[in-house]
């Protein structure tokens, strides 16, 4: 039996060692996978680009439950429905209570949802009876993206960009916004009011590079942040008035290049204000990179709650349709289940875990090498090679005393 206690021994500690050498992410090992629906064929898209580095503090914000790549329940919580979405939540817009989530704090492109953040950002400072001409440079964006049909040197009110910005997605009214809050920095000054204000709201994982949500390098959300923007968003009257417009008719524009004489009429995209009972606006989002992004909101008798996706497809059901699905789910649930909560703007940005504190002794140069994939594999083998001869060893010298024990019976 002794040999036996030996050997169970040094079997833990040989885990221990490779455990040690090669860890395993808890989160990972215990994420739920998210009910999706898979599409066939799949779509072409650009590859995704590389998310910033991981920082474990963002994950957390809202909630330890949220850090988790997969599904997360209040318990005993109906399944949500499967859809094509990467990642998407549910919140309350008036407690901030989050009733569930799959893959909350992972990091997406935005698309024209990053239209929200432009609105969060500038309707509480611009005067909507100001009018703006539009010059050359608010025209300067991707052709064939949504736009309203700004003329140049058409002369706009700032309220009927923003109708345009939110009923018609267009990236021609988001350039002229950005430039006009950005004061003498232009456009390039807009963008960094969204990114401050970001960081003001708590939406530390989201990067506006561009006013519109078109792609640019480095920009990124997640369907937390979404949820954190959304909700300054609906706390703006301006915003919920100019969300639930159906239609509006743009005015003549006879001093343009060229110029129109007779004006012409956009409507909203977001069906789910035409389509869902209790409605009370949101954002529709495409790009070949992040597919389709969805923000929306209703309320219930009193309850208003808002869903955010990110990465979804159009079949077999459309973003806000997707959207339509999860608000079902997320009214289901009673008032207090939750698993997490939106921050309030202005509280703590979470602080990194500190590094550890220099050595006062002299470092060898051996000691400050840097890490190698290649060495730390050769360490995984040594340390696993250690562990088998001494097991070889002890179970060797086990089965000579058993033997010689056998032998003067």
């Amino acid at each position: 039996m002794g040999g036996r206690r030996w050997v169970h021994a040094l079997t833990a500690a040989s885990v221990t060692v490779v455990a040690a050498v090669w860890p395993v992410s808890a989160a990972a090992a215990a994420a739920v996978p998210c009910p999706t629906v898979r599409v066939t064929p799949q779509p072409s898209r650009p590859p995704k680009p590389a998310p910033p580095p991981d920082v474990p503090e963002l994950k957390t914000v809202g909630g330890a439950a949220l850090a988790t790549p997969g599904l997360v329940l209040p318990a005993g919580a109906k399944r949500p429905p499967a859809i094509t979405a990467s990642s998407w939540l549910v919140a309350d817009l008036d407690t901030g209570e989050v009733l569930g989530a799959c893959g909350a704090h992972e990091y997406g492109t935005p698309a024209s949802v990053q239209k929200l953040l432009l609105s969060a950002t500038l309707i509480p400072r611009l005067d909507p009876a100001t009018q703006v001409r539009v010059t050359r440079e608010d025209l300067n964006f991707e052709r064939g993206s949504s736009a309203v049909g700004l003329l140049l040197d058409g002369v706009y009110s700032v309220e009927l960009l923003w109708l345009g910005l939110l009923l018609q997605s267009g990236n021609d009214a988001a350039n002229v916004l950005a430039r006009l809050g950005g004061g003498a920095e232009g456009a390039a000054g807009g963008v960094r009011a969204m990114n401050a204000e970001a960081r003001r709201l708590g939406a530390y994982q989201t990067t506006a590079v561009t006013p519109s949500g078109l792609d640019g390098k480095g920009q990124f959300t997640s369907a937390y942040d979404l949820a954190l923007i959304a909700r300054a968003c609906f706390a703006l009257p301006a915003f919920r008035r100019y969300t639930l417009v159906e239609r509006v008719q743009v005015p003549r524009q006879p001093r343009a290049k060229p110029p129109d004489p007779r004006g012409f009429q956009i409507q909203n995209e977001n069906q789910l204000i035409f389509a869902y009972d209790g409605a009370i606006g949101g954002k529709t989002g495409f790009t070949s990179l992040a597919r389709h992004t969805y923000v929306g909101a209703a309320d219930r008798g009193g309850r208003r709650l808002v869903v955010t996706l990110l990465g979804a497809e159009s079949r077999p059901l459309r973003g806000w349709q997707q959207g339509a699905a999860l608000l079902d789910w997320g009214f289901a649930q009673p008032s207090g289940a939750a698993v997490g909560r939106l921050v309030a703007p202005g509280e703590a940005a979470p602080t990194p875990t500190p590094t550890p504190a220099a050595r006062k002794t002299p470092v060898r140069a051996a000691e400050v090498a840097q890490p190698s994939p290649e060495r730390d594999r050769r360490s995984l083998v040594t340390a696993g090679v250690s562990a088998t001869i001494l097991l070889v060893l002890v179970l060797t010298l086990w089965t000579f005393r058993r033997r010689g024990v056998q032998g003067r019976q």
